[in-house]
């Protein structure tokens, strides 16, 4: 049975380092102050009972306890009192091994309900703390299903997808966020994703020279942001209602049941744990790219059902790319043959718009990459073609079809990659990229640039107000109306540069905001590009270079979030 809905606080806080009875007296206060407000599940940050920045293990040591241990104790009799679930961030120690972890532990009025082991580390950890090693459970209570995640577990598609997966109607992400304005873009898709609500209690403040974000939140399953505090101490509270976050859906799409489990086999390997210089090119198969300097573009418009008006279009947007210096140029979903009735306007690989499509790429001297509605004999699919100046490279059908899309079209069976003279380009299709697995198994494979022609509707951006924590130079902390874009997490979260390409139709729900995101999300000022006012393209320069034998010195090419990825977690996202 369903549990019905609830209330829910996010707890910010500020702890005093190494003050652990100060802080778990002040984080007592908050927790009640909660449930004075109603709630039944309350959150408090990452570390909250100690502070965070520590040096080693000696350091530590005279803090960290187990679970159960004096403060969950403490704790648990608050939960006992007033009916409520709790999660406290602690250091945890482990008597059997004598071995510490960074922790979050769930409490309920029966004391300790589980504990979730951060097991993906940030840069600190590893001074102090063993790697988790109880995976990612998801814990079913009388008010709901919860998960834990700690901070930097989130940055992997994996972990939040593995919550989903075991039926969580809410991940408590508790963390120590920095180097960012938030609420993170982050948080956002992976709520989004999963179609879940997602509670962000975050730790705000100043410790040894470190500045953190704050920005708590909570998030429903639509990326609605439900409660939101800035700086400062405080508590948020918003309903968490079970039964919407069951329906596991995403802009009406059922995304789990949508899933292609066959084709993620790729999810438990970790290409880049070796030099990928070395590793791309072993037995001499498929080795990279060189990589150097290029520019690469996408381009919007709508595309409609005349076929020849598409072309004079897209010849148009080619020239445009290729007087910039474009050597790559991405256009929307079913560029060539129109948006509306695909079955009807497919066609073949050997169709004349296919060769027009290659002459225009030959005259600007560029790859296009371009969608289409293709038909094989009696199967038709929702496909992306890449011609060059020498003609057809290749093709892409789609994996993942929406509800929409389901009602024409077959559905792929493989993945595409590409190499360009310049880069190793893998090829999405609009729906595909809903599906944080699509993007992960490209940058497995080594991809620089991650292709996407869309037709994207409904909400995948919102805006942020401005923050008043002081941020150091040159992370922004002032409004920006693009602050959450769906798709510049997918490339900074594999490490890739992401063109999303998508169709211009605002009477059709198209809002576009196409552009080229970069590989990193916390390089300030962004490495990206994106469509704006009256211009139909955005251009970006790329520099897939620092190959050459040593171990690379870009995050694009060294693929920091592929190489910490812990496989061995996520046997459930492939079966």
């Amino acid at each position: 049975m369903t549990p019905p809905p609830f209330q829910a606080a996010a707890v910010q806080f500020e702890p005093a380092m190494g003050d652990k009875e100060r802080n778990i007296e002040a984080l007592g206060r908050l927790v009640e102050e909660a449930a004075d407000q109603g709630a039944r599940l309350i959150v408090t940050p990452e570390m909250g009972t100690t502070g965070y920045c520590w040096y080693d293990r000696k350091e530590v040591a005279p803090f960290v306890e187990p679970v159960p241990g004096p403060t969950t104790a403490r704790f648990a009799a608050i939960a006992k009192r007033r009916g409520v679930f709790i999660v406290i961030g602690m250091p945890e120690i482990d008597p059997a091994t004598d071995l510490y972890y960074n922790s979050a532990v769930l409490i309920g009025p029966e004391g300790v309900v589980g504990v979730h082991r951060k097991t993906h580390p940030y840069i600190s950890e590893p001074k102090w703390a063993a790697s988790g090693d109880l995976g990612h459970q998801v814990f079913d209570t009388e008010i709901g299903r919860i998960a834990l995640l700690i901070c930097m577990d989130i940055h992997f598609i994996e972990t939040a997808r593995l919550s989903a997966l075991g039926g969580a109607d809410v991940i408590c992400h508790i963390s120590n966020w920095l180097a960012e304005r938030t609420p993170a873009p982050y948080w956002i898709n992976r709520a989004f994703e999963n179609g879940c609500y997602l509670i962000e209690s975050n730790r705000w403040g100043l410790e040894r020279g470190v500045q953190f974000s704050g920005g708590s939140c909570i998030i429903g399953p639509d990326a609605e942001m439900l409660a939101v505090i800035d700086g400062g101490d405080g508590v948020i509270t918003a309903t968490i209602d079970p039964a919407l976050a069951r329906e596991r859906a995403m802009r009406g799409e059922p995304v789990l049941s949508q899933r292609r489990p066959e084709l993620y086999k790729e999810l438990m390997t970790n290409t880049f744990s070796w030099n990928p210089s070395d590793f791309f090119s072993l037995y001499g198969h498929e080795p990279l790219p060189q990589g150097r300097k290029a520019k690469i573009a996408v381009g919007e418009f709508a595309p409609g059902e005349d076929g020849e008006a598409n072309l004079q279009e897209i010849a148009r947007i080619a020239e445009d790319a290729a007087s910039e210096g474009a050597e790559l140029l991405v256009l929307p979903e079913r560029a060539l043959t129109g948006l509306e009735n695909p079955a009807a306007s497919a066609i073949g690989l050997d169709h004349l718009a296919i060769a027009r499509l290659a002459e225009i790429a030959a005259k600007a001297k560029l790859f296009i990459v371009a969608g289409f509605a293709e038909r094989s004999e009696d199967a038709v699919w929702n496909s992306a073609v890449l011609v060059g100046p020498e003609g057809v490279v290749g093709r892409y059908r789609q994996t993942h079809l929406s509800s929409q899309d389901h009602e024409w079209a077959s559905a792929g069976d493989d993945w595409a990659v590409f190499d360009l003279p310049f880069a190793r380009l893998g090829l999405l299709i609009g729906h595909d990229a809903n599906f944080p697995e699509a993007g992960r198994v490209l940058a497995i494979r080594g991809c620089d640039v991650i292709a996407c022609p869309a037709a994207v509707t409904g909400r995948f951006v919102s805006a942020h107000e401005g923050t008043d924590v002081t941020q150091p130079d040159p992370i922004p902390t002032g409004p920006d109306p693009l602050h959450w874009h769906q798709f510049r997490v997918r490339g900074g979260e594999n490490n890739c540069h992401f063109a999303f390409a998508n169709a211009r139709s605002p009477e059709n729900g198209q809002a576009a905001h196409s552009g080229i995101f970069g590989p990193d999300t916390f390089l300030f000022p962004r490495q990206e590009a994106v469509v704006s006012g009256n211009r139909a393209i955005a251009v970006a320069e790329i520099d897939t270079g620092s190959l050459g034998g040593a171990y690379p010195t870009s995050a694009l090419r060294r693929k920091d979030l592929v190489l910490m990825r812990l496989p061995q977690h996520y046997v459930p996202l492939v079966i």
